[in-house]
């Protein structure tokens, strides 16, 4: 009976927070919508209790994101979605300064002892071969380097679909978010098994 009764107590909310840009703010949607409602919809209808708060800002670039990484992440988070450098991108911005960036959100997270789930981006084909070579190959490396768990490209399934997108033809719409988290479900919930592990 104790141990049942301990058992118990043990089994707390997952608390899971999405990191990023205007994709994962869920940008011109209503917040239930966004992509961390969504998922958090799809993983409790799956039986797991689990939240996934919204910390995405529109326009974020990696720099942006690692000058809040600290204050945006409350204690007690578990573990971290982080997709950001889809701005960077569009800006131009060297792909080198967005490897660091991320790089070093990632090592913030992990002194603070939460684990991160990589969200993967592409770059835009205007950008050029040469600048998609730089950057494409950021995601998949230091998922390697630090042993992450790679959903290694966020918006797979939406970017060629226009009716899953804004009339911007770069955002999601609701349907569209529909699809993102109907792919990265799996994803999601092997890094979710993996929290369970280190408990």
């Amino acid at each position: 009976m104790t141990i049942a009764l301990s058992a118990t107590a043990r089994a707390e909310t997952i608390s899971l927070v999405g990191f990023g840009d205007s994709l994962m703010a869920g940008y011109q949607l209503p917040p239930e919508d966004a992509f961390p409602a969504r998922l958090e919809k799809a993983l409790k209808e799956k039986g797991l209790d689990v939240t996934v708060a919204n910390a995405g800002v529109s326009g974020d670039t990696s720099s942006g994101g690692l000058a809040r990484i600290d204050w945006s992440i409350p204690d007690g988070t578990k573990g971290v979605i982080l997709e950001l450098g889809a701005n960077d991108a569009l800006r131009g911005i060297p792909p080198e300064e967005t490897r660091k960036n991320i790089e070093a959100m990632i090592a913030r997270l992990k002194e603070r002892g939460i684990a991160v789930l990589l969200a993967g981006m592409m770059a835009p084909p205007n950008m050029g071969a040469d600048y998609a070579a730089r950057f494409n190959p950021i995601y998949p490396d230091l998922a390697e380097k630090y042993g992450l768990e790679l959903y290694p490209f966020f918006l797979d399934g939406v970017v060629t679909d226009a009716a899953l997108k804004l009339e911007d033809g770069m955002h999601p719409n609701g349907n569209g978010v529909g699809t993102m988290v109907e792919k990265a479900l799996p994803t999601v919930e092997r890094f979710i098994a993996t929290l369970g592990k280190a408990e």
